[in-house]
């Protein structure tokens, strides 16, 4: 009713009429994508300089710094070699395990890490959201930024490991690049999902790590993807080879690993266009999901 009647009498305009004559929007409200997107764009240097003030403050309080970015894959590594390796001996089955397990590691680490952090997105940063006006998009952006940031460091570990056990220096390690790419932009997509579900639902970030470490065994990290065949309906050996995380490492050992050739999950441009296929979908719809809710956040 407020809005309908004349707001001023000399005109005969109404509130909202008056309101967008001068220019002026409802606080909070939800710009168009398009706009939306540009506005995005120009905080580029904020998601920057953001995600390296949180890089640099994450390990602040411990003696070893920034070291723990390459320790913690590595312990998770050297636990998972010590489980499935020695104990249940799956080293048997491929001819460099070591490289083959942390390639995996590594690789599904960088989704891992960026969707669990993306669920507190938004409720981690309610100070921020409530003090100053810009696209909320820009947090869970910055979550993947500094997941990439410690994944940089760790590839460069990766990079010796692969090379301590034998494997030759090739022309496919430049396909590492593309791989970290679109495992990038899905991971972008897939953070906005999971701080738009994180601002409406306060538990999920502890069911989230249930949930990835049943994800962890279903991505093929710990042991050869040829099982999959071996031990499951051919419907769900296919389901679970059209998995992200699994196509992405695959990549990465076929990038990196001249011995896993034979043990890839799928040919090379299968994998290159499920890799493709699910940065779009993921990477657009993410964005447009989270988008929709921008109204929600901060909100209560």
């Amino acid at each position: 009713m407020a809005n309908t009647a004349v707001a001023d009498p000399d005109s005969g305009l109404t509130r909202a009429q008056l309101a967008q004559r001068h220019g002026l929007r409802i606080a909070g409200e939800r710009p168009p994508l398009a706009e939306y997107t540009r506005k995005l764009w120009a905080y580029r240097h904020f998601m920057t300089a953001y995600s390296r003030a949180k890089v640099a403050s994450s390990f602040s309080n411990t003696q070893l710094g920034q070291l723990w970015q390459v320790l913690t894959p590595l312990t998770n590594a050297a636990v998972y070699y010590l489980i499935f390796g020695v104990i249940l001996s799956q080293h048997r089955n491929m001819s460099n395990f070591i490289a083959y397990l942390c390639t995996g590691v590594f690789i599904f680490m960088f989704t891992q890490t960026a969707v669990q952090n993306g669920t507190s997105a938004i409720t981690g940063n309610l100070g921020l959201i409530r003090a100053l006006q810009f696209p909320r998009a820009a947090l869970p952006i910055t979550v993947t930024l500094v997941q990439f940031q410690q994944l940089l460091m760790s590839m460069v570990v990766l990079a010796g490991i692969v090379l301590l056990t034998g494997e030759p220096l090739t022309f496919r390690w430049f396909l590492i690049a593309p791989t970290l790419l679109l495992q990038s932009i899905f991971n972008v997509g897939l953070t906005m999902v999971m701080a738009r579900l994180g601002s409406k639902i306060t538990d999920l970030k502890q069911v989230m790590p249930f949930v990835m470490r049943t994800w962890l065994y279903a991505s093929g990290v710990l042991y050869p993807v040829a099982l999959f065949r071996e031990h499951l309906p051919s419907w769900a050996a296919t389901l679970l080879e059209a998995n992200p995380p699994l196509v992405f490492i695959e990549l990465a050992r076929y990038s990196l690993l001249e011995s896993n050739q034979s043990n890839l999950v799928s040919s090379p441009a299968r994998l290159w266009l499920l890799a493709a296929a699910w940065a779009v979908v993921m990477g657009i719809g993410g964005f447009v999901y989270f988008w929709r809710g921008e109204e929600e956040y901060g909100r209560g």
